[in-house]
């Protein structure tokens, strides 16, 4: 009974990101930043989709969060300093604007603590 929730679960996930995807397309001047989300970790790449190239990325399991993470006990505090994280690396390359893909994901709790903490850091969405 389990997996076949957890399967649906999944499934549904993906139909979302197929319907996301069909609208939502990074640039050279106006990349993907797309958010997956694991039960533990989560990550961030900011993706070129007409050259197929990653520009940038940042994780929960990086070294530079695992130090400045310390005792955070809430996985959206986590996910509050990787969406920093990525926006310091895309400002670093010249980054300033770009699509937010939450791919597939609810735009709530971590998903939407990532991408607040993009942009206080500057990052525009």
């Amino acid at each position: 009974m389990e997996l076949r929730n957890a399967q649906k679960r999944m499934e549904a996930r993906l139909a979302r990101k197929k319907r996301i995807r069909k609208v939502v397309s990074g640039t050279a001047e106006r990349p993907r930043l797309v958010v997956f989300r694991t039960a533990r970790h989560i990550e961030a790449q900011v993706i070129d989709d007409v050259a197929g190239n990653t520009l940038a990325a940042a994780t929960s399991t990086a070294k530079a969060v695992a130090e400045s993470i310390g005792d955070a006990k809430r996985k959206s505090d986590v996910a509050k300093k990787v969406g920093a994280l990525i926006a310091e690396r895309c400002k670093a390359k010249g980054i300033e604007t770009v699509v937010f893909d939450r791919n597939g994901f609810l735009y709530h709790g971590r998903v939407a603590a990532l991408a607040d903490a993009a942009r206080e850091a500057g990052l525009k969405f």
